[in-house]
């Protein structure tokens, strides 16, 4: 619709430049042709005008996208990483599983032998083989031997089974550990690959709005080099009818010369003329008196004349000029912002009160639910710190530390995944679906990426 309006005003505008009415002066087509340059000068300047707001904003979006690439980058690179970390979990975990199947056989193999060897001892030191001893006339060493030997078989079978329940035992805790981990991962999986498809989808509509400002602004350009085009034309002919016109001038003030020549020749002929005859009238009266003198009676006589002359005198003229200023004024603007203040042993305790409450994908409620990051951002909240709802953003808040020198309070950042540090090695976070917000005792059970201490 812009480019057709924009096409319409131009055809006008040539239109304009090209009609002219033939009865018009030159000064009047001068003045039309003057008049349609300066409209087609301004359209010309509307559309500069609007190339320019157009760049702006195409930059400002290219930024834009060029930041939504690095954030989407990191957040392949996260999933990527993530998967590689759940592989190696499955990868323990059937190791484990292994581990555990081994036990088992090995429970089977000792519970065989076990049967035998309790057979044995029923058979020679029950109370009919403590009899039989007796009766056969055993001696006392023999009999306390055969004592000393049953107590050692029960001692050793009680060793074994013990040695096998906590082998058993070590066996299911580390399966149960490796199953929360890697749940943990797996949430985080899904969260990164959320944030991944959100990225790609403002990606995809950032570019659109892109293309578009491309579109208007090549629409633009095009319009501004018909633009110059026209205004090129009208300058030709606004030079045309000004040589015309100055030619005009030109004759004109030839034809003025020549005719005021001429009416200087004529005025000098007249001149001579009128003071040739009173040069003849003047011989003529003075032939006359000298007749006169000849007959008249011995008595003289005398003539004579006067000439006054006058000068004319002209003036001048003078004329004023005036100027005037003007005056701009400006204003400036400041904006403040303010953060909270809390000790790590606060943050911890707080955060603390809603283990057991559940995990939500995209929540920041700590008791309807929340993901990894909305629940530190909500604790945080509390205390009047503002944080933002991204795993990846929080790697940049506060400030770096160890972990090794990790606090209470402290934020624990992995990839995909966030926790806040309770101490003694353990975090509390909202870990998934299955848990809920709930307190892991190994803080290292994958790659830590940062910490990062606010309070």
């Amino acid at each position: 619709m812009r480019k057709k309006f924009l096409a319409l005003s131009l055809a006008v505008i040539v239109s304009a430049a090209q009609v002219m009415t033939v009865s018009a002066s030159k000064q009047e087509k001068l003045q039309q042709q003057q008049a349609a340059q300066a409209e087609t000068s301004a359209q010309l300047d509307n559309a500069k005008a609007e190339i320019d707001d157009l760049e702006t904003k195409k930059n400002q979006i290219t930024g834009e996208i060029d930041d939504l690439d690095a954030q989407l980058v990191v957040t392949m690179a996260s999933v990527e990483n993530l998967k590689n970390e759940i592989a190696e979990k499955q990868t323990e975990i059937e190791d484990t599983q292994k581990k555990l199947s081994d036990a088992q056989a090995e429970e089977d193999e000792q519970y065989e032998q076990m049967k035998k060897r309790i057979k044995f001892l029923y058979e020679s030191g029950g109370d009919n083989g403590w009899a039989a001893l007796i009766l056969e006339g055993k001696d006392l060493s023999s009999i306390l031997n055969q004592a000393e030997y049953t107590q050692k078989l029960y001692k050793y079978d009680r060793e074994c089974l013990q040695e096998y329940m906590d082998l058993v035992q070590q066996v299911t805790d580390y399966s149960n550990q490796l199953a929360d981990e890697k749940a943990d991962l797996e949430a985080s999986e899904a969260e990164q690959e959320a944030q991944q498809q959100s990225l790609e989808e403002m990606l995809e509509q950032k570019k659109a709005v892109s293309d578009d400002y491309e579109n208007q602004i090549a629409d633009l350009n095009d319009m501004a080099a018909q633009y110059n085009a026209v205004l090129a034309e009208q300058n030709a002919k606004i030079q045309q009818i000004q040589e015309e016109i100055a030619a005009e001038e030109a004759a004109k003030a030839a034809e003025e010369a020549r005719k005021a020549e001429e009416a200087r020749q004529a005025a000098e002929a007249a001149e001579a003329a009128r003071q040739a005859e009173a040069a003849r009238q003047a011989e003529a009266a003075a032939s006359s008196a000298a007749n006169n003198a000849t007959t008249a009676d011995n008595t003289p006589s005398s003539t004579g004349s006067s000439t006054t002359t006058t000068t004319p005198s002209n003036g001048g003229s003078s004329y004023d000029d005036s100027s005037s200023s003007d005056t701009s004024s400006s204003d400036d603007s400041s904006s403040s912002s303010s953060t909270g203040s809390a000790t790590g042993s606060a943050i911890v305790s707080y955060a603390t009160q809603f283990i057991g409450n559940p995990y939500v994908w995209g929540g920041t409620s700590l008791t309807n639910g929340a993901d990894c990051s909305g629940f530190i951002m909500s604790v945080y909240a509390h205390f009047g710190y503002d944080l933002p709802h991204s795993s990846s953003a929080l790697r940049g808040v506060g400030r770096g530390v160890s972990y090794a020198e990790a606090q209470p309070g402290d934020i624990i950042c992995y990839s995909g995944h966030v926790a806040i540090y309770i101490g003694g090695g353990a975090i509390v976070h909202a870990s998934n679906e299955r848990d809920g917000i709930k307190i892991s005792s190994n803080a290292a059970y994958t790659t830590i990426l940062a910490v990062r201490r606010v309070v």
